[in-house]
Parts: structure tokens; sequence; C-alpha cells
């Protein structure tokens, strides 16, 4: 039987802390089949839910103690060179996906070049199609910044709204040998603050989390700016968020336990 776990946090940091203990604790061991790692052991949970309710709360990633001897999980210069992964279309050469290309540059292929002609086939307001911002045109093809075009709603057209979720995920993903872990970043506004809900159909918990999360907190407080509301909340979840083997003993001894003790408890 499934095992879902809800955890609630107060910060990043926390987040991090308590779902690394959790995961020592209650995740499920295996050996990879398919995908990143192959053959490598990992622990990784049935189903998470995490609710952050201070994500703006410094310092953003998780700092480990220094007595342990330990690096931090994620260098505190990191997030300068990762922002851009998720928040421009920028693609370096032999990437077959950005985050940040599949949700501020999102290949329309098939737009057609007479904006007359889409009347009757879009549902959103015309007016947002002369929005170079928005609709992105490049060499004869066009693609949509779904983040500015989710900021141009809420502020054009009202909070209440529950159409604008920023996708990264597509059904030719299948084919990839290495699909996108993030697959939507769900979006509200609730009591006048932003809130992001990132769904993840695999975690690298040590490293990927506090990383991923810190970009998007910084993503949501630029988004809550733009529209005029307070930075709000982040709900992040995940069917397979994990540790790999080669950090258990690092995870074992920021929690506090020898591998030793360890062991014995598995």
């Amino acid at each position: 039987m499934l095992q879902p776990l809800f955890i609630k946090a107060t910060s990043l940091s926390d987040a991090w802390f308590q779902t690394l203990y959790r995961c020592v604790e209650q995740g499920r061991s295996f050996a990879i089949d398919r995908g990143s790692f192959e053959g490598q052991k990992r622990l990784e949970f049935d189903y998470i839910t995490i609710h952050i309710t201070h994500p703006a709360t410094i310092p953003l990633l998780p700092k480990v103690n220094p007595l342990l001897g330990f690096p931090d999980p994620v260098d505190e210069h990191y997030l300068d060179d990762y922002l851009p992964y998720l928040m421009t279309g920028e693609e370096k050469e032999g990437e077959s996906y950005t985050y940040g290309q599949r949700i501020c540059k999102c290949d329309l292929a098939y737009l057609p070049d007479e904006f007359k002609r889409l009347t009757n086939i879009l549902v959103q307001e015309k007016e947002i199609w002369a929005d170079r911002n928005i609709l992105i045109k490049e060499g004869g093809r066009y693609f949509v910044n779904q983040m500015e075009l989710m900021i141009w709603t809420y502020k054009n057209k009202g909070h209440r709204n529950n159409q604008m979720i920023l996708q990264v995920g597509q059904p030719s993903d299948m084919v990839l040998l290495d699909p996108p872990c993030l697959r939507h970043i769900d979006t509200r506004i609730q009591d006048g603050k932003l809130h992001f809900f990132p769904y993840f159909r695999s975690w690298d918990l040590f490293g990927g989390f506090p990383a991923n999360l810190a970009a998007i907190e910084m993503m949501k407080q630029y988004c809550a700016a733009q529209i005029g509301v307070e930075n709000g909340e982040i709900i992040a979840s995940s069917k397979g968020l994990h540790i790999y083997d080669y950090v258990f003993e690092i995870a074992e001894a920021i929690r506090g336990r020898s591998m030793d003790e360890f062991r014995e408890m598995s």
C-alpha cells in the first residue's frame, strides 16, 4: 500500500532538513532500473507534499553545520547561474530542453501567420498577441512566454481563475532518455498573495530540492511584484523525491546518526 506523506515547514531550509530526516526514516529502498543513475540504490518516498509557509525566509539555501565537515548541498553562488535556467528561454548547445525554455519560450509550431485566423480557436484575448513579451516571434516561428502571460492575465483579468499553470511537461517527453523532472508549476492568488504549487515526477532531495525551490521562490517573488500582490507560500509535491546511496552517510551525519546505527535500523 502506498504511504503518502505530508510535511509542513516554515522556511525552505526547514523543509529540506525535515524532509531529509524523514527520507532516511521512511523512504523505500530500491535499485534504479532505468533513467539517471541506473543501477544505483536510493531511498524514495511513495508520494510527498511539502507545505512551506514562509519560503522567502533567508537563507533560501540550507546551511550544514560546519563542524560535520561536509559542504552545503548547494553553493550560495549557484543560484546566480541557475535562475536564468528557470526564468529565460536560454538554451545551451546539446541541451534537449531547459525549464526556462519550456516556461518562457515555449514553441508554438502550430500558430498560423495571420492573427485573424486565430479568432475562432483562441480563448485568450486577442490583445495579448500583439504583446511581444508574451508572444515572441523569431525567424518566422512563434513562442509563448507562459510566465509573462500569467502575469498579464492576473493583472488585467482578475485574480480568481484556475487557468494559470506554467507547464513544463509535454507528451513528446516520453521519447527522451532524461525527460524533465519538473512537470508544472501551478499558481493561485489567494488572500492577496501569489502561491506556487510545483510538481516533480522525480526529484533529487539532497541537491536538486534546495536549488529548485530557491529558484522557484525567487521566480515567485518576481511574478508577485509584477502583478502587484504579496509573495505567498509554496506547496510542492512529488511521487519520486529521493536520496541516492552516495549521500546516505552524509544524510545520516546531518541527522546525527552513524552509518552503523542506520544499518541496524534498516
